[in-house]
């Protein structure tokens, strides 16, 4: 337990951060999953509409640090390989 007012102070701002990076996290799975959703059901035009609304959501996670610019990119390489591999 935090004794010192800073602490205090840090364990308040950390409970608050984790909150709303884990609000970003989901957000970003959520357009990931949607993705592999639409991939499924075989339809490209579709897919690719999906995957145009996720790859700003991983664009925008990986400007707000919530993930690595490098995993971004291998998730949107791995989504679009998905959608090529459709045919």
């Amino acid at each position: 337990m935090a004794n010192t007012k800073q602490a205090r102070k840090r364990a308040i701002q950390a409970v608050a951060r984790n909150k709303h990076l884990s609000a970003q996290r989901s957000r970003y799975r959520t357009a990931i999953k949607n993705v592999r959703k639409v991939i499924l059901t075989g339809d490209k035009e579709a897919a690719l509409v999906s995957y145009k609304t996720a790859q700003s959501v991983i664009d925008s996670m990986a400007d707000k640090g919530v993930l690595h610019k490098n995993a971004a990119a291998r998730h949107k390489s791995r989504l679009v390989a998905a959608i090529k591999a459709m045919a």
